[in-house]
């Protein structure tokens, strides 16, 4: 008899979980699991196999104790059994089950007999009557055709008479032909980015799910990023990009390969995860499943590797002074990085679950997110958190400060994203306008560099319920929903002067939102999900990353 190993079935739930959306749940399994570790390879394997596999093994039991009953009638539908039933009874409660269901069929059919018999003599009575009933109808019905036949001739011979002096009127008036309306058609096709302004990048074997502009100059990295398959084999690199000003098809010939693993194998466990330039996009540091970071230069030279953690890195980020690298990671700790020296400053270990998000408040101080539902705000030189944010029922899969430092905002798989302060332990706001999990939020951008720098701070939020909402920080109130998006959207970026933001989805799509009109300005659809959104510095231009293996590189001038 086949059997299945506890290697499998812990694949096939890890699938279910990834599949399902629960990210960092299927991480965390994978994680402990060693899914990347496994030999399974999991191109071969199909989406919703554990459903399957769990529907057929049920399927199986059903015909099991079904089959044994010497009385089943191989011809009819046997399915009395319920699933709840199948999980938990064994083989012969079922057979009793089915003999006792058989046994209650059997009488009704019986009753059903005996009220078929009482009833025979007084259907043939209501059949001749109607017999009798529909005669009488067809010969009524001859004589008002008859009568119709007459009416239509004379009528016939009105209309003639009529016709000589009629005069269609004009000008979409009665007579004319009605005008078409075309304002949909027309606006969605203005909207559409023409494939003359995408500059598509190849080279990735794998879903490419992070990308990051360089804060100066031309320069984009990308890597497969977190919501890869570890059974699937990935390519272990990340690659910096150089984008020319000019438009079209190719790219992908002015690329550096940052490669992670040494000669051609494809090791799993040196996948990218995370990737962030420093402030001078002078260096560019990735994260890796195999828990260690890496620091290269623009031209693609590993400067240094940085080792201590023991699971995969989640979230990796510059301080604004570029002098220390935090990173979050699976193994449930924080790490602050002296890059000069090349070493680990201060590992902080508050979180009873794998930290998902890091984010900088300061040049020393900062905030981390965890499936164990909690946030910690840190201090570099401090052995306990400065603070402690508990409010979120489920994992906080992302945290921001907003650009003063003085706000920070969260989002959790509780479906609720949550304002904080330094100065109070419960959250300022509670944002509940979303019906299924937040997966990501982003702060607009204020002060120098915007068009406005007293403009209004927002926050956008991403969700799984496939909208983006924009809210007032100020008040606590949601200012709008963008409902454009079939899927469930990951990202969301505003562009630097603030006035417009995009969002990307799994429905293949990246809108482009005018923030004052509220309305789809640009919108491109690819040929895979999008996992990041991001613009470059000058704002004239967006990259995506898609599950296709490609990332596309629009035009964006209004």
């Amino acid at each position: 008899m086949t059997t299945i190993t506890s290697v499998e079935l812990n694949y096939l739930v890890f699938r279910y979980l990834q599949e399902s959306g629960f990210t960092h749940s299927a991480f965390a399994l994978g994680y402990e699991a060693g899914i990347n570790k496994c030999t399974i390879d999991g191109n071969l394997v199909p989406p919703g196999a554990l459903v399957t596999f769990v529907q057929k093994g049920l399927q199986y039991l059903e015909m099991e104790a079904n089959l044994n009953n010497s009385d089943v009638d191989m011809d009819e539908d046997f399915s009395f059994l319920q699933p709840m039933d199948l999980i938990t009874k064994d083989v012969s409660e079922l057979r009793l089950m089915v003999k006792e269901k058989k046994k209650t069929l059997q009488k009704d059919r019986d009753k059903e007999k005996e009220v078929d018999r009482e009833h025979e003599g007084e259907r043939g009575r209501i059949k001749e009557k109607e017999r009798h009933d529909r005669e009488k109808e067809r010969e009524k019905d001859k004589q008002r055709e008859k009568q119709r036949e007459d009416h239509t001739d004379r009528e016939m011979s009105i209309d003639q008479e009529e016709k000589v002096n009629y005069k269609p009127e004009e000008n979409g008036v009665p007579g004319g032909a009605e005008p078409m309306d075309i304002a949909t058609t027309s606006s969605s096709l203005s909207c559409e980015i023409p494939s003359s302004d995408v500059t598509i990048l190849e080279g990735h074997t794998s879903e490419v799910c992070a990308c990051a502009w360089s804060p100066t100059g031309s320069l984009l990295a990308s890597g497969l990023g977190p919501f890869r398959d570890m059974a699937r084999s990935g390519d272990s690199t990340a690659r910096i990009w150089t984008i020319a000003d000019g438009t079209g098809k190719s790219g992908a010939q002015n690329v550096l390969v940052l490669k992670h693993v040494k000669g051609r194998t494809n090791e799993k466990s040196k996948d990218v995860t995370t990737l962030d330039w420093n402030g001078e996009g002078t260096l560019l540091a990735t994260g890796s499943y195999d828990g260690q970071a890496r620091i290269w230069s623009t031209n693609g030279e590993l400067r240094s590797t940085l080792s201590k953690h023991k699971g995969p890195i989640f979230s990796l980020k510059w301080n604004k002074k570029g002098d220390y690298l935090l990173t979050g990671s699976c193994d449930k700790t924080a790490i602050v990085w002296d890059v000069k020296a090349e070493e680990w400053k201060q590992q902080f270990e508050f979180h009873s679950g794998p930290t998902l998000d890091v984010d900088w408040r300061s040049n020393v101080s900062f905030a981390t997110s965890s499936t164990d539902n909690m946030i910690y705000v840190c201090k570099i030189g401090e052995t306990r958190p400065i603070k402690t944010f508990a409010g979120h029922q489920g994992e906080v899969n992302c945290v921001k400060w907003d650009p003063t430092g003085t706000l920070l905002a969260s989002c959790s798989d509780d479906i609720t994203a949550k304002i904080w302060n330094m100065k109070q332990d419960k959250y300022v706001h509670d944002l509940r306008e979303h019906s299924k999990e937040i997966y990501t939020i982003r702060w607009s951008p204020t002060g120098t560099g915007t068009n406005n720098p007293n403009q209004q701070l927002i926050l956008a939020s991403a969700s799984f319920d496939s909208t983006v909402k924009l809210w007032d920080v100020e008040l606590g109130k949601l200012i709008s929903s963008l409902n454009g998006h079939r899927d469930p959207v990951y990202s969301v970026a505003f562009s630097p002067n603030g006035e417009y933001l995009a969002s990307g989805s799994l429905d293949k799509s990246m809108h482009i939102w005018s923030l004052k009109e509220g309305k789809i300005v640009k919108t491109y659809t690819g040929n895979g999900g999008i996992f990041e959104v991001c613009w470059n510095k000058e704002g004239d231009k967006i990259a995506a990353c898609f599950a296709n293996n490609t990332v596309c590189v629009l035009d964006f001038r209004m």
